[in-house]
This record gives structure tokens, sequence and C-alpha cells, in this order.
């Protein structure tokens, strides 16, 4: 069953996908606010489309979404999205996080400049600040891109595997981040393969095929019987 309210999404018979290749199908859920939700499933169960249906940037075919704030969600793609040949320093990078702010063109305020600082900080990044993004190891990119998210100070915080391939420091890292996020707030949703990861959520979505297959406390979704009928479909 979906969690009660306060609730920040909440999806009604949602489809989604792409020309002759529909994803999400008749997908009814709910993620609750100021939470961490964990969406799991295997490849092609729809992760990464759901997370891009919560962010705005891919259309529903059918269905409803309805929000309970009206902020623009912030959405950390993966680190192998981002091209080693941009010429950007770590800094410059997390600064991007305001735009949603002040635009690009804008001069920073002093705020700003103090919510970039904590955003690195808080990702344990400060010392790389001036290095340049490609020159970073995965762990470190991921980071930056999760402490640019930060900086957006958005309502809804949206990753796609943020802690898949890191070394162990680099999870820790994050997780703990994500989880200090939502006690001040933000609603936090990760797509993720890291089942660790996933437990220590406060919410879960298990998907298969596009559809749910079941949601609600880590504990009751991740069973042993569950992950064992997902993997053998």
């Amino acid at each position: 069953m979906p969690p009660s309210e306060p609730y920040e999404v909440s999806l009604h018979n949602v489809a989604a996908g792409y020309p002759r290749r529909p994803v999400l199908r008749q997908l009814t859920a709910a993620i609750p606010r100021s939470a961490t939700t964990a969406v799991v499933g295997p490849n092609g169960s729809g992760k990464s489309t759901l997370l891009s249906v919560l962010a705005g940037v891919r259309p529903l075919t059918s269905g409803t979404i309805d929000r309970s704030r009206a902020s623009r969600p912030c959405f950390v793609v993966q680190r192998s999205a981002v091209s080693d040949a941009l010429p950007l320093t770590v800094r410059e990078t997390v600064t991007m996080g305001r735009w949603a702010h002040r635009g690009a063109w804008r001069r920073l305020t002093a705020r700003d400049r103090a919510v970039v600082h904590d955003s690195l900080d808080r990702l344990g990044i400060l010392d790389l600040a001036e290095r340049q993004l490609g020159e970073l190891s995965g762990g470190q990119r991921q980071r930056a891109l999760v402490a640019q998210g930060l900086a957006q100070e958005a309502d809804l915080f949206l990753l796609d595997e943020p802690t898949t391939g890191l070394d162990l420091a680099a999870r820790e890292s994050i997780s703990t981040v994500l989880g200090a996020a939502a006690a001040q707030g933000v609603t936090v949703v990760q797509a993720t393969h890291d089942l660790e990861a996933a437990r220590q959520s406060d919410h879960c979505l298990l998907l298969q095929g596009g559809r749910l297959v079941d949601e609600g406390k880590p504990g009751d979704v991740l069973t042993d019987s569950a992950l064992r009928r997902i993997r053998d479909h």
C-alpha cells in the first residue's frame, strides 16, 4: 500500500516511455515527503524512466502525477553521463547548481558562494575544488555531482545510481549526505542496484517490467523471496 500523507509525489496509473516502446505501465505509487526512497529493480525495469518522469523531463503517455510542492526537482545523473572533456573545475561544477536560482550569467551573491562551499564541504571535496572534473576518480566525480545537486537546494532530490561502482568510502559519504538532507526536509529518491543502500532507505519501490511489484518499508519489500522472483523472472 502507498504510504499515508504527507507525500511529496503521488503517481496514478502512470505510463511513459518511448515511441513504440512503453516502459512504465499503469504504475501507481507514492513518494513520502522528507524521507529517502529507493527505487529497485533489474535492468529494464523502468527505474531511470521513473526518475525522468518525476523530474519532468519525460512526458506521460497516460496517468497523472500530483506534487505537494511546486519547486523544480533536482536530477543528479550518473557520473558516466558527464564528459571528461568538459573544462570545468569541481567548484565551477558545483556552482552550476546555483543557476536554478541565479541564472547562468548573473553574479553570485555571498549566499550563493556559501551554499557552494557548504555543498563541497558536506561531500568532503573542498580540497578538490580547483581540480578539473575530468581528472577525478569515479567516486570523487560522483560526489561532485551530488554536491552540485545539493547546491540547488531543491525540495525533491532525484539520483540515478549514485553509489554504484564506488568504493566504500564514497558510498558511505554519499549515503550519509542523502540521509542528512532528508532529515532537513528534502525528499530523496534514488534508483539503485545497491541493496545495502536501498535497505537503509525509509521507503522502497520494487519494479519489474515497468510495473510496481511492491512498495513500503525496505525490510518488508526487499525480502529474499521477492528478490528471487524478480531475478528468476
